[in-house]
């Protein structure tokens, strides 16, 4: 039976949902074929009437992985109550709003749930190892990282480009030695993600 348009490009986004989130649960060896079209609820030969390879997806779903949500962040930017100009609530400071980030970033939560975030702390290994081209994507991906950090951090933009991706480059680590840790030392894992969220953003400022 005929697949329209419509359907066909479901099937495709659902692929690429699925790919985008087993790739950062498992890595981008550890999944298969198979496994990424039965999530996405679709038969294995599938996969290649939308995409050319499974590399072609890997790069696809990479990206469509950086567009995660930062839970804190993104309750503050959709509230309905932002101002027009900053797209922040106006009663929430820049400080705020960055705390906000960083501790929503290394949350225990996040570190538990690789598939629904970061794909920097998850993927970055993978995306060194795969070649020129998801290299390329996976640029792509930090930068977009970057630039949505960059918005709540103070100062000029050299300043603020340096500070973001020394904070940034901070959480990445952090989350990926509390992810190794967890599991053998969870006492140790959650002192990691403590110990980072006091120094990048103390909860109370003295």
């Amino acid at each position: 039976m005929k697949v329209s348009k419509t359907q066909a490009a479901e099937n495709r986004a659902g692929i690429v949902d699925a790919a985008a989130r087993l790739y950062r649960e498992k890595g981008l060896d550890g999944v298969g074929v198979a496994e990424i079209t039965r999530d996405a609820g679709l038969t294995h030969g599938g996969l290649y009437r939308h995409f050319e390879s499974k590399d072609a997806l890997a790069r696809e779903a990479c990206l469509r992985a950086f567009e995660w949500t930062i839970t804190p962040l993104d309750a503050l930017e959709h509230t309905g109550c932002a101002t027009a100009d900053t797209d922040t609530p106006a009663d929430i400071t820049t400080a705020d709003h960055f705390r906000a980030l960083v501790h929503g970033y290394l949350s225990t939560s996040h570190r538990d749930q690789p598939g629904q975030g970061c794909p920097a702390a998850a993927l970055a290994t993978d995306a060194a190892r795969a070649g020129p081209a998801m290299s390329e994507v996976f640029a792509q991906g930090v930068e977009r990282n970057i630039q949505r950090f960059m918005r709540v951090i103070e100062g000029d933009n050299t300043e603020r480009r340096a500070q973001t991706i020394s904070t940034l480059s901070s959480m990445v680590g952090a989350l990926v030695l509390a992810r190794a840790t967890a599991a053998g030392n969870p006492e140790l894992s959650e002192e990691i993600l403590q110990t980072l969220r006091e120094q990048l953003a103390p909860s109370s400022q003295g």
